[in-house]
């Protein structure tokens, strides 16, 4: 299974796992499945970082290339097919460009998004698993 995690996903598993429920731990775990980090992440986690939101105990950049050593995977790209995708994605939407970024990368490389966003979870145009079981 292809799996993308949302940037709250990627940070709860480094840093405060325990947020994170025992089925999406495991499917975190199981290296069989595919798990994609896109790199709309890494800009989130360096706003945060510089916004004083989150504290790392590296770089940004760093600690962003270290959980893609972590989970055997790359930076998945902000395509152009992507950044259309994230603005033809059926409405209602919300208007957070890095949501849409992530579910138009789900959508268009056929990933389940694992989140806890209420919104993203209750939105029906894009495959999710909640992070929360």
């Amino acid at each position: 299974m292809s799996y993308l995690l949302d940037t709250h996903v990627l940070l709860w598993f480094r840093i405060q796992p325990e947020s994170l429920g025992p089925k999406t731990l495991k499917l975190l775990s199981n290296r069989k499945n595919e798990l994609a980090i896109s790199v709309i992440s890494a800009l989130e986690i360096a706003q945060l970082s510089f916004k004083n939101r989150i504290t790392l105990p590296k770089a940004p950049d760093t600690w962003f290339e270290d959980s893609l050593r972590h989970f055997n995977t790359r930076a998945h790209p902000l395509t152009p097919e992507i950044a259309a995708e994230s603005y033809r994605i059926p409405e209602p939407f919300h208007p957070d460009p890095a949501d849409r970024i992530l579910v138009a990368s789900a959508r268009v490389e056929s990933h389940t998004l694992i989140t806890a966003d209420r919104r993203i979870l209750d939105y029906s145009e894009v495959r999710t698993f909640d992070a929360r079981k």
